[in-house]
């Protein structure tokens, strides 16, 4: 509560609102009327679920302490439904009226209070999760049946505690009851690893190749298979009483972390000491982040985060890379859901009710055309209806929940899966034969995208050409004729997006006036000053530049470093042009250290930012 602060109003209900209840975790209201009806809203009252009217007023309703599911009591009724809002199951309890609900603390049963002066206790049952041909459910109150589809074998665990979670991935099964947390591997179900848990809430399990973190009401706690505890990472902003599983997300060296005290920070930790990385300053989003992810592949300094915020864009952000030089990318926009493949970084998203799948998404640093080539767009309402919410990506097969609770699974083409595990296992040559065998585009982008990041011209070269993206390719050639290793690497760090690390690739080589044109021709006017000046080199050329361009668009100058600069009459376009040759001569024959063969002159950049 602010002072000051005008109050939200809007008009929910056609008759009295009888009851409302706010998630403190997910931020999501409900409400029932004498209407018949419940309805679920956002914090800022818009309207994202409407039920069908019922026989009688709703006349109590309650948030389960997750934020996962709630539950809507009317006359002799009681409905347990998603958070989305779709109903999970309905039971009639002779109580007349239920005027009040209550969650226990684990998530597990519900009190109720009738009309008639009964109070009615019931356990949440049927829990059930599916991964890779596993099917898990928790069928009684302390019993959980896995069900392996392939080959029809049945397992019924049974436990002494009640169990408030449980979680199958990437071939483990973890369950947590009240007391203790059992890790059970698919491959064997009668010898679980046990560990004692120091709370009995636990409220999320979340799971990644080598890990698995438990939240509970005090701390977050990493353990490996074998029930060994890692790590409890630990931060002044973070409360874990309001975290859920869509603001938590772990890779096997990166735990990302946001909640809604702070809700558009988000705070990374290395998974395997639980310290803050880098210099523990948390990733600041300009908008409240509702959901964030970590891809589960490669090495740790290519980690990247998807995150999408209350305007609904979906954005994706490299986390190994500190301070002002991390970047952000927008994939999309109207973004509902999203979700990470378990086997290789292919991301899945539903925005504007398409269904979109990235194969290759890193290439969104490198080239947004050829993000867009390495993309696949389904649209088919009929099939996965409005807004479904994605459950799980595992190699070709999505699969989704439809806004009235049924689950839909979809398969997408398995060689993109298939050909970064050929990059990750550093295969190029089976990767370069997988896409002339295929002849798919889309596969031809995605190792465009890997040899350019990976620096591999030839590879490159032909992937480039196989999607006739003849300008990159005669670019690529261009960059074979560099003389030095330092001009040819700073040129394929342009071409994957990467400004500042050809700068400093340059700067290390000595090659100061070619780090000045690199910010001139990327119009970077402030930083080419900034080496200018630093070096005493080439002022006229950076400050001719500028003006000229200022001049063909008819614009001031209103950049503080150049208004703090003497005037000077500009260099006149042949001037220049001499000029910057001049510069390029001096600087050859200063780092004149060619690796083979002679000097090659260096062609690009030599003309000028501006126009005849």
């Amino acid at each position: 509560m602010q002072a000051n602060v005008k109050p939200v109003a809007w008009k929910a209900h056609d008759g009295i609102v009888l009851k409302i209840d706010w998630s403190s975790v997910t931020d999501h209201i409900i409400s029932g009327g004498e209407d018949c009806r419940y309805k679920v809203w956002d914090s800022f009252g818009r309207l994202l679920f409407t039920s069908n009217p019922f026989m009688n007023p709703v006349t109590s309703l309650a948030w389960s302490p997750d934020g996962q599911l709630f539950v809507v009591g009317s006359y002799d009724t009681l409905h347990l439904c998603d958070k989305r809002g779709w109903s999970f199951a309905v039971e009639k309890t002779r109580t007349g009226s239920l005027y009040n609900l209550r969650w226990s603390g684990d998530g597990t049963q519900i009190a109720g209070a009738g009309g008639n002066g009964q109070i009615i206790v019931g356990q949440i049952t049927h829990k059930w999760m599916e991964w890779n041909g596993f099917e898990a459910a928790i069928t009684e109150a302390r019993t959980v049946e896995v069900h392996n589809v392939r080959n029809g074998a049945k397992e019924n665990l049974e436990f002494r505690d009640r169990i408030p979670k449980a979680s199958i991935g990437f071939n483990y099964m973890v369950v947590a009851t009240t007391s203790q947390c059992y890790v059970y591997s698919t491959k064997n179900f009668n010898t679980p690893a046990i560990a004692d848990l120091k709370e009995n809430q636990v409220t999320v399990i979340v799971q990644c190749p080598k890990y698995y973190v438990l939240v509970d009401g005090t701390s977050i706690y990493v353990y490996t298979y074998d029930a060994r505890l890692v790590c409890s990472p630990r931060h002044a902003h973070v409360h874990t009483e309001l975290l859920h599983s869509d603001v938590l997300a772990a890779s096997n060296d990166t735990l990302a972390v946001t909640n809604r005290a702070d809700e558009k920070s988000v705070y990374l930790f290395d998974i395997s000491n639980g310290k803050p990385l880098g210099d523990g300053k948390p990733i600041v989003h300009s908008a409240e982040i509702v959901k964030i992810g970590l891809d589960q592949c490669g090495q740790p300094l290519d980690r990247r985060l998807a995150l999408l915020d209350r305007n609904k864009d979906l954005y994706l952000m490299s986390i190994r890379v500190f301070g002002t030089n991390r970047k952000l990318v927008k994939l999309s926009t109207m973004a509902t859901s999203f979700v990470w493949c378990d086997t290789s970084n292919l991301l899945a998203a539903v925005s504007n009710d398409t269904l979109s799948v990235w194969f290759h998404p890193n290439i969104a640093f490198i080239d947004n055309d050829l993000l867009n080539s390495a993309m696949l767009e389904m649209e088919n309402h009929e099939e996965f209806g409005k807004h479904p919410e994605l459950l799980n990506f595992y190699r070709d097969r999505l699969r989704l929940r439809r806004t009235d609770g049924s689950e839909v699974s979809f398969t997408v083409s398995p060689f993109p899966d298939k050909i970064h595990q050929l990059i990750l296992l550093n295969k190029w040559n089976e990767a370069l034969s997988l896409c002339r065998n295929v002849k798919d585009k889309l596969l031809w982008a995605c190792l465009a995208g890997f040899a350019t990041y990976a620096k591999d011209l030839d590879i490159a070269e032909i992937a480039f050409s196989e999607i006739e993206e003849v300008d990159k390719v005669e670019y690529l050639r261009y960059i074979k004729s560099l003389p030095t290793k330092e001009l040819r690497t700073a040129e394929l760090l342009l071409l994957s997006g990467e400004h500042q690390d050809a700068e400093g690739v340059l700067l290390q080589a000595g090659m100061r006036f070619r780090a000045i044109m690199l910010n001139l021709n990327a119009y970077r006017w402030e930083r080419a000053l900034e080496l200018s000046l630093k070096y005493g080199l080439a002022s006229d050329i950076v400050l001719s530049s500028r003006m000229a361009y200022l001049q063909q668009f008819e614009s001031q100058e209103t950049l503080g470093p150049f208004l703090q600069q003497p005037k000077q009459n500009a260099l006149s376009v042949k001037t220049l042009k001499e000029r910057i040759a001049e510069e390029y001569q001096k600087e050859e024959e200063r780092n004149s250290r060619p690796e083979t063969g002679d000097n090659v002159p260096v062609q690009r950049g030599r003309q000028p930012v501006t126009n005849k």
